[in-house]
């Protein structure tokens, strides 16, 4: 092994120094970890994961089972394939074994995303995929062409094609700077397309090594997609094929004409189709000595044939590489003509080598097509599994079909780019193909699964290797079929082929070519494959994550009046994520007093709070109506336009999913407010209902909740208050009804919408305006009620005033668990139409007496406050466990207005036992409390209206 005089694609004017397993080495810029290391002479690559045994480079790219490597530095980085490592001056690699690590240290390298829409997606940048992009460019469509390597050109990289009457290394230049030309074409290089999902939604990951961003997940929804992904050379499966100094013959190509890299000076090429002859001769060209190509085919193209013997090879037709010698590293291959069943026929011939190129054929690379539901058949011309159909809005071409001449490969990428980019409204036509020449010529392979050992014995079958990084053999897939596996999926899981960080790359067909004959079943046709999954290619947690770590892990989200709670001195909780004022204190106050001064406030006189955090949806659609009366429990189609309706959801189970109240804006739009910590999961849940079961009806959902922000005005005074800021808008009882709102025009000239909701049990509005204005309206309140005393009030105060009232918070008063009517609200659950949960209602379990139901709580001693989550017994209980436990408490707090402490409580068969003593066993001590109707305040709901209790 050694570095050419000259060719290849690396700068040959600068060095880089790197080291390898503690080792110094030299490497030039454009070359990678494994061309450098096989430049200098290194050849093994580490041993296997299982056995132990040597292994060597087997590839050139990014579907390497051996080389796995471990950078090590600052931001270290694990089983990376060496052929997919570029060098980069001052690299420390180590070679691995199968197991990687990570370091101690926080990693300081920056991960991106991005997201981004797309026209024509174009996957895979060699012949077919730069015409598809070139000809789709052209309409002016936006055009995404995404390449794993860090050149376009793909096989013609390693070929002496000429294109249009040049080397098709100036097509490919030509190709680029129209690319730079055109402002709609964003070209990636260095880019993997790792998974194709629903409606052409593609994430591709980049590196980006000379960037301060080392990576970037990029997120494409196309709308059209292009596969051009090529094809991975197979390796042969027989006996000792592992020993290092074996190569796929196309990788032996890649690293004499990219890298000027001779991998060997002794070779032997062993082939089951045409590609092989051009690697030989590329061999010879480059100084080595080549002393048999050895085809599997009786009848080899006479043309290329012919070549290689003109070159001084021996071609041995008919024939198969069925062993090989040699220590650390190959010293010989054993050849041996075989018959038509496969069999050794004659004798064997050892010949002396340090390079044995093979290739068991070609596998178009259709993950992606599979990822997103492609089907594939076994062509037996093409001896691979092709696209059988297309896929809605992607289609598949060249050598990812199983074209492998570069004149059709041009001939699909130019059509299908000009198709793509026309059904996107982008019409144009199809350019016509250039002349090409050197074209790869299109004989029938003949593919041998399994290459039989010498001595005919299966129990050499040992070290037939299908998956290198795996270390699993044939005799690991006739095992697995002897105990009774049939599908592949369960051989594949039994013997771990396809699994390793290679995804099946050099050894799914194969497998399923050796299951076939295990089977008995033809051909691999009949086997099938196993299901493409992404990534397609391995991607670091780092790159998925991307800048969502650590302080960006859980963003902090705050309202627009944040500012105005910090300056008023307010204490903080987190709800979601979202910041809340808890309470505001006062010089010299705990939280306790703050409260009750805040309480006394709501109830007296009045108040104001920051409701900006609440959930907010729109429903818009002409089933929007019929929508909403699926998912709540309650009726919603006949609420008339400019009222409001409090509403309950359940899930499937007919337990509390969550509440909150709904505006109809207009005959065909909601909207739906939500809890403040399940707004994310209550969206999801609409989506999910609207996709899956009901996708007929015609309906949008919309999260609008940070485009508005609410402020609640609560308390005998809140109407004076909100007549001052809208005097445009008649706020008498008459005139505004509760659960009513109104469009207007505030005194300062922002337009707002002003609803009569309480969940205080007060007198109280919200004054909705979009969220930039929130702040400003926020302050004008304040202004607005400064004579009146209006006091600010945080969440503790909410929880207070809303548990004096029995209103329940969804997540706090109900676990998953509890149904409408446990929490004693049979009012919100209709029994004339039909909702998501309903018939859960049925079932016996939720038609049990003994449910736990929802109760309110008055500890015996005024003064003394149950925990929250502190456990409920009997009178009488046993001391020692197990102690029947009959419910617990859910929220607890001290009234202002009650003048003592108080409780709700989920309890078993609760409402039967009002009246009742409970105990709460806390510490070494009890706490007795007096089971009660869950409402405490107002139960006539007087003060709502601005009344006085009668």
């Amino acid at each position: 092994m050694s570095r050419l005089p000259t060719g290849g694609r690396v700068d040959r004017g600068r060095t880089l120094r790197f080291t390898f397993d503690g080792e110094q080495y030299t490497g030039h810029p454009g070359d990678t970890l494994a061309s450098a290391l096989l430049a200098a002479g290194r050849i093994e690559a580490g041993p296997s994961v299982h056995r132990g045994r040597p292994r060597g480079v087997l590839t050139a790219g990014t579907t390497e089972p051996n080389a796995m490597v471990q950078v090590v530095g600052d931001c270290p980085e694990p089983m990376l394939p060496a052929t997919a490592v570029e060098l980069v001056d001052g690299l420390a690699a180590e070679s691995l074994s199968g197991v990687g690590w990570l370091g101690s240290a926080p990693d300081s390298a920056v991960h991106d995303k991005k997201y981004v829409h797309a026209d024509v997606v174009v996957v895979g940048a060699g012949p077919a995929g730069i015409a598809a992009a070139l000809a789709a460019g052209r309409s002016g469509a936006r055009v995404v062409l995404v390449e794993q390597d860090r050149a376009l050109g793909g096989a013609l990289l390693d070929g002496g094609e000429r294109v249009d009457g040049r080397p098709a290394s100036e097509w490919i230049n030509r190709a680029v700077r129209e690319f730079v030309e055109m402002p709609e074409v964003r070209v990636l290089t260095r880019a993997t397309a790792v998974g194709l999902h629903d409606q052409n939604y593609l994430l591709v990951a980049e590196r980006r090594e000379r960037d301060s961003v080392r990576a970037r997940l990029w997120h494409i929804r196309a709308g059209r997609v292009v596969l051009a992904t090529g094809a991975h050379e197979r390796p042969m499966v027989f006996a000792d094929n592992d020993r290092p100094g074996i190569m796929l013959a196309s990788a032996v190509r890649t690293y004499l004409n990219r890298f000027a890299v001779l991998p060997g000076t002794e070779a032997v090429v062993c082939t089951t189709s045409d590609s092989a002859y051009l690697t030989a001769l590329d061999l010879v060209a480059a100084g080595a000595r080549v002393h048999a190509l050895v085809d599997t085919r009786p009848s080899p193209p006479p043309r290329l044939a012919a070549r290689v013997r003109e070159a001084g090879v021996d071609v041995h037709p008919g024939s198969a590489v069925v062993g090989t010698t040699g220590d650390r590293r190959l010293a010989s291959a054993r050849v041996a003509g075989i018959d038509e069943s496969g069999a050794i026929t004659g004798g064997v011939r050892e010949i002396a080598c340090d390079l044995l190129a093979v290739c068991g054929g070609w596998s178009p690379a259709v993950h992606l097509h599979g990822q997103a539901g492609g089907k594939l058949r076994w062509d037996r011309i093409v001896a691979g599994f092709v696209p059988d159909g297309g896929v809605a809005g992607s289609k598949v071409i060249g050598a990812a079909r199983g074209t492998y001449d570069l004149a059709g490969c041009l001939a699909q990428g130019f059509a299908a780019g000009a198709e793509a980019a026309t059904a996107g409204g982008f019409r144009v036509a199809a350019p016509p193909v250039p002349p090409v020449d050197g074209d790869r010529p299109a004989t029938a392979p003949r593919p041998l699964w399994i290459v039989p050992g010498e001595t005919g014995d299966p129990s050499s079958w040992r070290n037939h290797f299908v998956d290198l990084q795996r270390d699993s053999t044939v005799a690991d897939v006739w095992r697995s079929v002897g105990a009774g596996m049939r599908s592949v999926e369960h051989v594949k899981r039994y013997t771990t082929i396809g699994t390793g960080s290679d995804q099946g790359a050099t050894s799914s067909v194969n497998a399923i070519g050796v299951l076939a004959e295990a089977l008995s079943s033809g051909s691999p046709g009949a086997v099938g494959t196993t299901t493409f999954r992404p990534p397609a290619n391995p991607v670091s947690f780092a790159v998925l994550a991307g800048r969502d770590r650590g302080a960006l892990h859980d963003p902090v989200r705050t309202t627009p009046m944040h500012s105005w709670h910090v300056r008023a001195g307010a204490v903080f909780e987190d709800v979601g994520q979202w910041k809340r004022a808890r309470y505001y204190p006062l010089d010299g106050e705990d939280m306790d007093t703050a409260v009750e001064r805040e309480c006394r406030a709501a109830r007296g006189g009045v108040a104001m709070m920051d409701a900006t955090t609440l959930g907010k949806i729109e429903i818009a659609g002409p089933d929007a109506a019929t929508f909403l009366n699926r998912v709540y429990t309650n009726a919603f189609a006949k609420l008339p336009v400019g009222k409001a309706r409090y509403g309950m959801m359940c899930g499937a189970d007919g337990m509390v999913l969550d509440d909150g109240v709904s505006l109809r804006l207009a005959e065909d739009r909601y909207l739906m407010t939500t809890t403040t910590g399940n707004a994310a999961k209550v969206m999801d849940w609409l989506e999910e209902w609207l996709q899956t079961e009901w996708p007929h009806l015609a309906v949008h959902c919309t999260s609008v909740t940070e485009q508005w922000a609410t402020i609640a005005v609560a308390g005998p005074d809140s109407r004076t208050v909100v007549g001052r800021m809208a005097p445009a808008l008649d706020v008498s009882a008459e005139a505004f009804g509760f659960m009513e709102f109104r469009e207007t025009v505030l005194h300062n000239g922002i337009p707002a919408r002003i609803c009569r909701i309480s969940f205080s049990g007060e007198l109280a509005y919200e004054i909705n305006v979009a969220s930039w204005y929130g702040l400003a309206v926020w302050e004008a309140v304040a202004e607005a009620g400064a004579d009146l005393d209006i006091t600010p009030y945080g969440t503790e105060t909410m929880h207070v005033l809303r548990a004096e009232k029995g209103f329940v918070i969804v997540g706090q008063d109900t676990d998953g668990t509890v149904t409408p009517h446990d929490l004693g609200m049979d009012w919100v659950v209709s029994k004339r139409k039909d909702f998501v949960g309903r018939r859960s209602f049925a079932r016996p379990d939720t038609a049990r007496e003994d449910r736990k139901q929802l109760v309110g709580l008055l500890p015996v001693d005024p003064a003394e406050r149950l925990p929250e989550g502190a456990q409920l017994v009997a009178p009488g209980a046993p001391a020692e466990p197990p102690v029947p436990m009959l419910g617990h408490v859910t929220s607890s707090y001290r009234s202002a207005a009650l003048g003592r402490t108080f409780a709700l409580a989920l309890v078993a068969d609760g409402r039967r036992r009002i009246g009742e003593v409970l105990h709460a066993p806390v510490g070494d001590r009890t706490i007795a409390a007096v089971v009660t109707r869950p409402v405490f305040y107002d139960e006539g709901g007087a003060r709502r209206d601005g009344r006085q209790p009668s």
